[in-house]
C-alpha cells in the first residue's frame, strides 16, 4: 500500500501505486491520476497502461507525463495543466514521489502560484527536500 502524501488540498505525490492503490485513490476522492514514471524503470513496476485501466475503472481520469531525471518545461507546463483542469485532488507518483512533486513545484514557482519557501515548506511536510531543486 503506497504512501500517499498530502501537499496541498488540489495535490498529494506517492511512491509507485498499484492496481489496489488506485482503488484507494478514488475511495479517498481524487479525481486524477498523474504518473510520472517512465515504463520499464523497473522490471516489478506496473505499466502504465495497467494503471490507466484501474484508473478509468476506478472512474478516475488518468495522465501519464513520464520524467527521466529532471523535469523539462515541457512536463512542468503539463503537469500544471493537469492540476489545474483536473477540478479537483490529484494523485501524482512516480518511483518516490520525488520527481512529481519537483515537477509540480516547479510550476507553481515559475508561475508564480507559490513562493519559494512556501514550496520548501509544503515539500518538507510531505517529506521531500525542495531546497535544492526551486529558484531563488
Amino acid at each position: 500500500m503506497s504512501d500517499f502524501r498530502r501537499v496541498t488540498d488540489s495535490l498529494s505525490v506517492s511512491p509507485q501505486v498499484t492496481e489496489a492503490d488506485i482503488a484507494r485513490a478514488a475511495a479517498e476522492g481524487f479525481v486524477l491520476v498523474i504518473n510520472n514514471r517512465p515504463d520499464g524503470e523497473d522490471p516489478s513496476q506496473p505499466s502504465s497502461a495497467v494503471i490507466e485501466a484501474a484508473a478509468r475503472a476506478a472512474g478516475l481520469d488518468y495522465v501519464h507525463i513520464p520524467v527521466r531525471g529532471g523535469p523539462s518545461p515541457d512536463q512542468v507546463e503539463a503537469v500544471q495543466r493537469a492540476v489545474e483542469a483536473a477540478g479537483g485532488p490529484v494523485l501524482a507518483f512516480c518511483r518516490s514521489g520525488t520527481r512529481s512533486i519537483v515537477t509540480w513545484s516547479l510550476g507553481q514557482a515559475l508561475t508564480g502560484a507559490s513562493d519559494r519557501q512556501t514550496l520548501v515548506s509544503q515539500g518538507a511536510a510531505a517529506g521531500y527536500d525542495l531546497s535544492g531543486v526551486l529558484p531563488d
